[in-house]
């Protein structure tokens, strides 16, 4: 009963339209989830990139690049539509559009994560000026939530951004790498509180594009001694 006054009170906004959604238990419009762009074959076997050509492995940056995460996913593409859905999602207090994002997360990659078997999950950290301003972190809300139904622990403190730095979508491949550097800190304190030890990191995020700002923590923590690093997000741009 509690329920039904709530969804009558707030009833369920479409993450693609904002439209109040019908029919009534669905968490999404179905014509705006015919618009999603989900990633698919054939995609980067490291980062998950949607590539263009069958016979080739891994995407130009992977290619090229030396990271230290092992591998990752993804659930979408990085278009327009998206663009639009989590920047309201970020920036104009739509939280509520994290009960879709992390169904289909779920659904996408629930066994691939049960498979990896992760110590903890570890959201991607901002700034303590952000988190201020704007009252919560993104990847955080979508990693307790994973949290929760996998039942994997959250290590929301385990790195801290103790660095603010520039909106990385304004910058060039080798400067968000500098922009990044030092950025991130592990914290010691929140690690001791696991006494079985963590040697396998699942990362959360909202947005992948050149793998700047995983690549940063996953460096932090494989310097700490985590030997695997993994990471899902909603969203990742195309691969070449």
């Amino acid at each position: 009963m509690f329920q039904e006054i709530l969804d009558i009170i707030y009833p369920v906004r479409c993450p693609m339209c904002n439209e109040i959604v019908i029919p009534k238990g669905e968490k999404i419009c179905s014509g705006c989830k015919e618009k999603l762009q989900y990633v698919k074959e054939p995609r980067c076997k490291r980062c998950s990139k949607p590539i263009e050509l069958e016979e080739k492995e891994y995407c130009s940056d992977c290619q090229r690049k030396s990271f230290h995460f092992d591998k990752g996913y993804a659930v979408w593409v990085y278009d327009d539509v998206m663009k639009h859905s989590i920047a309201n999602y970020k920036y104009h207090s739509k939280k509520e559009y994290a009960k879709f994002y992390i169904q289909e997360m779920l659904q996408h990659y629930r066994i691939s994560i049960e498979k990896l078997a992760p110590d903890v999950i570890v959201p991607i950290p901002i700034h303590r000026s952000k988190l201020l301003e704007r009252g919560y972190n993104q990847a955080d809300i979508l990693a307790r939530g994973m949290g929760k139904e996998l039942k994997i622990p959250v290590a929301s403190q385990l790195l801290i951004r103790n660095k603010k730095t520039l909106p990385q979508k304004k910058l060039s491949d080798k400067e968000r790498l500098r922009n990044l550097q030092e950025a991130f800190q592990f914290n010691v304190t929140a690690a001791s509180c696991f006494h079985k030890g963590i040697t396998k990191v699942l990362l959360v995020d909202d947005i992948y594009t050149t793998g700047s700002t995983i690549e940063a923590c996953a460096n932090v923590l494989k310097s700490r001694g985590i030997k695997e690093i993994y990471f899902v997000v909603l969203c990742i741009g195309k691969g070449f």
